[in-house]
C-alpha cells in the first residue's frame, strides 16, 4: 500500500505549497513537471541567490550564453533572458493548475534587479519590462519590502501587474505592505480596471529571524552563570521566528476581514496571501520541517527547498497549527524584549542584511555571466 503524500494532506488544510527553486534543467528534464503532477507543488519562487546558484554551476546555460553573447548582448541583457525563459518555461508547465485553481494557484515568481531596492521608479520600470518579457498571466514579480516598496506595490497593483512582496520580516514591514496592496486596489478600482485579475503575496521570512536572535540568546549564554537565566534563554532559542509569523497571521485575518476589503472583495478582489519563504532550517538542532509543520493554515503559501520538500514527504506532519498558541507567541517576544532583545529591531537588520545579500549574489551573478560570455563568444 502506497503512503499518503503529507505534502497533499498540507492542501487540504488550506496551504499552498511552492518550490523555491529553479533551474534550466528541472524544467527540461521533467521534475518539476513531476512535482506539480504528484507532489501538488503549485508554484515557483526564484530569487537572485538561486539563480546565481544554477546559472554560475555547469554547463547548463552555456549554449543559450553563447548565442546571446554572439548578439552582442551584455551580461545584465543575458540574465534577463536566461531568467525570462527559465520563468516562462516553468509558467507553462503550471498554467493547468493556474487555470483549475482560478488564478490563485500556478504562480512563477522573478524578482525586480536588487540594486533598484530602494528607487521606486526604476523598480516600477524594470517590474513593468520583465512582465512584457515573460509574457505569462501566470507570473509575480518580485519587489523588496524597503521602506520604498510600499509605494512601488500600489502603483503596480493599480497597473494590474502581479507581486510577490519579498523580504518581510517584521510585523511592521508586513501592515505596510498589505495597506500598500490595498490601496492599488482601490486605485484599480477606481479607474474602473477588472480587481479579480490581479494577485499578490506577502512574503515573511522566516528562519533568518531565529538564526538572528538565537545569536543574540547564545552571547548572553556565554555572560551569565545563573542557571535560572540560563534555562530561561536557552528555552526562547528557536521560538522567535514562529511567533513573530503567528502575529503576522493574525493581523493578516484582522486587516482582510475589514469592511474596505470586503467591499473589493465582492468587486472580485482576491485577499493578498501570506507567504512563508526563508523555510529551510538553518539549525541542524531543530526539526528539518519546523518552518513548515508549525506554520500551516488556511489562505497561505509555504514556499520549500528541494530538501525540506524531500523531508516533509517522508516524516512531516499536516496539521493546521498557525492558530494555535497564539498568546504563548505574543509571551515569547515579550520575553525577549524583557532581555532586551527588540525583535523588530532585529528584523529591520535582516532586511538590510537580505537586501545586500540578494544585491552581492546578483553582481557575483552577472560577473559569471560576463566571464561565460567573454569565453564562449571566442569559441564561436
Amino acid at each position: 500500500m502506497v503512503a499518503a503524500n503529507r505534502l497533499l494532506g498540507v492542501n487540504k488544510l488550506g496551504q499552498s505549497v511552492w518550490l523555491d527553486f529553479i533551474s534550466r534543467d528541472i524544467i527540461s528534464s521533467g521534475e518539476l513537471k513531476k512535482l506539480i503532477e504528484e507532489d501538488g507543488i503549485s508554484g515557483v519562487t526564484t530569487n537572485p541567490t538561486i539563480f546565481e546558484k544554477a546559472i554560475s554551476a555547469g554547463q547548463v546555460y552555456n549554449e543559450a550564453i553563447q548565442r546571446l553573447a554572439t548578439q552582442g548582448k551584455s551580461a545584465e541583457e543575458v540574465y534577463d533572458v536566461l531568467t525570462s525563459e527559465d520563468v516562462a518555461g516553468a509558467a507553462d508547465l503550471l498554467r493547468g493548475v493556474h487555470k483549475s485553481s482560478q488564478g490563485i494557484d500556478g504562480y512563477v515568481s522573478i524578482e525586480t534587479w536588487p540594486k533598484y531596492a530602494h528607487d521606486v521608479v526604476k523598480t516600477v520600470d524594470y517590474a513593468r519590462r520583465i512582465a512584457r518579457m515573460v509574457g505569462r498571466e501566470n507570473i509575480l514579480i518580485k519587489v523588496p519590502a524597503t521602506k520604498e516598496g510600499p509605494a512601488a506595490i500600489e502603483r503596480l497593483i493599480a497597473e494590474g501587474i502581479n507581486v510577490n512582496v519579498t523580504l518581510i520580516f517584521s510585523l511592521r514591514h508586513y501592515e505596510s505592505v498589505a495597506q500598500a496592496y490595498i490601496r492599488g486596489l482601490k486605485a484599480r478600482e477606481k479607474k474602473g480596471a477588472d480587481l479579480k485579475s490581479v494577485v499578490s503575496v506577502a512574503s515573511v521570512f522566516v528562519s533568518r529571524i531565529d538564526t538572528a536572535v538565537d545569536k543574540l540568546l547564545d552571547a548572553m549564554l556565554k555572560e551569565t552563570s545563573d542557571p535560572a537565566m540560563q534555562k530561561d534563554i536557552r528555552s526562547l532559542r528557536g521560538k522567535a521566528a514562529v511567533a513573530n509569523s503567528k502575529i503576522v497571521y493574525q493581523h493578516f485575518k484582522e486587516i482582510f476581514a475589514s469592511s474596505d476589503v470586503k467591499a473589493l472583495q465582492k468587486k472580485g478582489a482576491r485577499l493578498q496571501r501570506v507567504l512563508w519563504g526563508s523555510t529551510g532550517t538553518k539549525d541542524p538542532t531543530y526539526s528539518d520541517v519546523k518552518y513548515m509543520e508549525e506554520l500551516i493554515g488556511p489562505d497561505t503559501v509555504n514556499t520549500l527547498p528541494p530538501a525540506t520538500i524531500s523531508a516533509f514527504k517522508d516524516h512531516g506532519v499536516a496539521r493546521s497549527t498557525l492558530t494555535e498558541e497564539v498568546e504563548e507567541a505574543h509571551r515569547v517576544l515579550d520575553r525577549l524584549s524583557g532581555l532586551g532583545i527588540d525583535v523588530d529591531a532585529v528584523c529591520q537588520k535582516v532586511q538590510d542584511e537580505g537586501v545586500k545579500a540578494f544585491a552581492d549574489s546578483f553582481d557575483a551573478l552577472i560577473s559569471s555571466i560576463e566571464a561565460k560570455r567573454k569565453n564562449l563568444a571566442k569559441v564561436v
